[in-house]
């Protein structure tokens, strides 16, 4: 399976990495790693958007550009599988047209699968972090992982696992962990860098508060809900993102199975992040019912022509209905 990725590279001098519309510390992490991973290639790291402050304790962060190179030989897209998450590339004739005509190659680690329509070949594997499909990938191709590549791997997986204590985390995670560790990787200096680029000032302390204040409750207190405006967005989130902010502090909230941080937007789009509880973690299905994916305990979603007060109606509908399905299949 990890030859094709060893066989789409042959050949290929310029590489473009590309991570999603909705860059997190897997996305990048695993951008980053790549770039270490292929060092005699030229590689080039694109996002569609800024690389959001709260992810700049990531050393190479700065290298990411949101300029596309249309003259790549080939386009790794990581983290993702799903067409609504690489809406602003396809939406974009020239670039969608390039990758409907160059050599591209996908790596993702979610259950939901891929659905995209153009030419490319894909390493799929259900794993914690998209950085452990890669570190699989690296290892099964002799890749060298150097400290600095061990570093981004590291920091994928700890985005992702919520420094190993989400769902998927297994005993080959710990393993992985420890040989990145024997890599030169230190855990408690990245944690300190990642605390650093965490910490708030006042205004967006106060925003958190207004955030809190206006949280809605559903499903009997099941289901917790904020709304974020596009004004709001347009303000606070080159500074913090406003998901990051509050989505860990409604998870927390007692009683509450499933919390989710509505963004919508001039267009009439609207996107969802949502967080479920070990109780009922039916995140990414939640997800699919929007055409978007995720994990069980995180995923997200973007919708269109709605509104936050529809999503609600529709998330206070079909949630009963995905939890008595999760139920159910737990019970037999």
């Amino acid at each position: 399976m990890y030859d094709k990725f060893a066989e789409f590279l042959e050949g290929k001098e310029k590489i473009c990495v590309i991570q999603a519309e909705n860059p997190d510390g897997d996305s990048l992490g695993s951008s980053v790693a790549l770039d270490y991973l292929l060092s005699d290639k030229d590689v080039i790291m694109y996002c569609p958007v800024d690389v959001p402050h709260y992810l700049h304790y990531f050393g190479d962060w700065s290298r990411v550009t949101n300029e596309f190179p249309y003259r790549a030989d080939g386009y790794i897209i990581v983290d993702t599988a799903a067409t609504v998450l690489l809406s602003k590339l396809l939406d974009d004739a020239a670039i969608k047209n390039r990758l409907y005509s160059a050599p591209v190659f996908v790596i993702d680690h979610h259950e939901t699968g891929d659905d995209l329509d153009f030419p490319h070949e894909a390493i799929i594997e259900v794993e914690p972090s998209c950085t452990t499909v890669i570190y699989h990938i690296a290892k099964a191709c002799g890749m060298e992982i150097d400290k600095s590549a061990a570093e981004a791997i590291f920091q994928g997986l700890l985005s992702d696992t919520l420094g190993f204590t989400g769902g998927g985390v297994n005993a080959e995670t710990f393993e992985i962990a420890a040989e990145l560790t024997r890599l030169g990787v230190d855990i408690v200096e990245l944690e300190d860098r990642r605390r650093e680029f965490m910490k708030k000032s006042p205004r967006i302390l106060d925003y958190k508060a207004d955030l809190i204040k206006r949280v809605e409750y559903s499903l009997e207190g099941k289901l917790v809900t904020v709304h974020i405006p596009w004004d709001e967005i347009e303000e606070y989130s080159q500074e913090y993102n406003p998901n990051v902010l509050i989505l860990e502090e409604l998870r927390m909230v007692e009683g509450v199975e499933v919390a989710v941080a509505i963004k919508t937007y001039p267009d009439g789009k609207v996107t969802g992040k949502i967080r479920a509880s070990s109780t009922t973690p039916i995140a990414d299905k939640i997800a699919e019912y929007y055409g978007g994916g995720g994990h069980p305990y995180a995923a997200g979603f973007r919708t269109y022509d709605t509104s936050y007060e529809e999503v609600v109606a529709d998330l206070v509908r079909v949630i009963p209905e995905l939890t008595a399905a999760y139920m159910e299949a737990e019970n037999k």
